[in-house]
């Protein structure tokens, strides 16, 4: 993935005029290739600057949206499927709200494309599903892209002093407790 990102950055850089729309096609393909939503729009923040970079995620945020609505339309065992899925890990009969779903696209491991079967789910049809998918795409794309411009402006000590210190606070913070089975620690003799 990262050998990906790099090739795409550096499409992407020497662009030019062209540099904005490969910028939205790479958020469009971004599924195909399994590329998280943040790792795009922090790529946004750090190539084009945080409020060009903002504009660029959520133009391609919002078109993958609206072809995500097309293509759940057009397949209904897909739609099953993902609706099956959301009920495993959501719950039955729990129905987020949009505010809930802003948050939730913050959070980069929820899945992307089951928060917009949520946003499907709550609207009643396509014109009021993408002004709730722009409404929800906004803050995904405002923050990570303010994340991208704050690591251009980084020097490397810092960036390396900064990962070091979120590694470090990772390993204090995890669990810290162990958990043995009844057969694994009272081993019976056969």
């Amino acid at each position: 993935m990262e050998l990906f990102g790099n090739y795409i950055m550096a499409i992407v850089q020497t662009g030019g005029l062209f540099a904005p729309l490969l910028f939205i096609l790479v958020h469009l393909l971004r599924p195909l290739f399994f590329l998280p939503v943040v790792f795009i729009c922090v790529s946004g923040g750090i190539l084009f600057g945080v409020f060009y970079g903002a504009v660029y995620s959520i133009i391609g945020i919002t078109l993958s949206s609206i072809i995500f609505y097309i293509f759940i339309q057009w397949m209904p065992k897909t739609a099953e499927r993902f609706t099956r899925m959301k009920q495993r890990l959501i719950g039955k009969h729990t129905e987020l709200t949009m505010t809930q779903i802003a948050l939730l696209r913050l959070v980069p491991f929820i899945h992307f494309h089951l928060l917009s079967l949520c946003l499907i789910e709550i609207t009643s049809n396509f014109r009021d599903y993408m002004r709730s998918s722009l409404a929800t795409n906004i803050p995904l794309a405002l923050v990570y892209t303010s994340v991208g411009g704050w690591l251009s402006s980084l020097s490397p000590m810092h960036i390396l002093v900064s990962l070091s210190a979120l590694l470090l606070l990772i390993y204090a913070l995890r669990r810290k407790e162990i958990v043995i089975k009844w057969e694994d620690f009272f081993q019976t003799s056969t």
